[in-house]
């Protein structure tokens, strides 16, 4: 592997998805060891350092993984579709959160709100254009206004992940609406 991207997405799927496609073990709240990690890749084919896995961690635009803070274990900050127990501490969120999606997908979130789709949360971006970027990447965009403020005082709880990625269990249908931005 020799792309930052093509690593970086190689990284996500391990460590969101499938640690056991190449053996990795990861505790209860995603953390697997950089050691055991650079091992394992260099068995399977794809060989990683310690210099390249960090070079990535830096640089992610979208900081998506975390070493700790001993530099010796790497996971993913949030996305993923294995049990783990991330401890997030629910906070209070914002008034509004976006939810970028395809048009496509409308007809069966105003039907069932905004469900996880084999991931722990529901994500949600804070800034419009953010969202617009996470619906473009499922076909035509289009986002949806999520009414977090009323959610939290009905009791719903919102976790912000290290990356600013807010998080929700479930989003039920009467506290979304579509943006009419262009």
């Amino acid at each position: 592997m020799k792309d930052k991207v093509q690593i970086s997405r190689f990284l996500s799927y391990i460590l969101r998805h499938a640690p056991e496609s190449i053996g990795l073990s990861l505790d209860a709240q995603g953390w697997g060891e950089i050691s055991q990690l650079i091992l394992l890749t260099q068995k399977k084919g794809t060989p990683l350092t310690l210099e390249l896995i960090n070079d990535v961690v830096k640089t992610n635009d979208k900081k998506r993984f975390a070493i700790s803070e001993d530099g010796l274990f790497i996971r993913a900050v949030q996305g993923h579709s294995l049990k783990t127990t991330v401890a997030y501490q629910a906070i209070t969120p914002p008034k509004i959160l976006y939810h970028g999606t395809a048009t496509r997908f409308i007809d069966s979130i105003f039907n069932q709100g905004l469900i996880p789709n084999g991931r722990q949360y529901v994500h949600l971006s804070q800034d419009y254009k953010t969202a617009v970027n996470v619906g473009n990447r499922h076909g035509k965009a289009v986002v949806l206004i999520v009414d977090s403020e009323k959610m939290f005082s009905e009791g719903f709880e919102f976790y912000q992940s290290d990356n600013g990625v807010w998080l929700t269990l479930f989003v039920p249908v009467n506290y979304l609406k579509i943006e009419e931005k262009e």
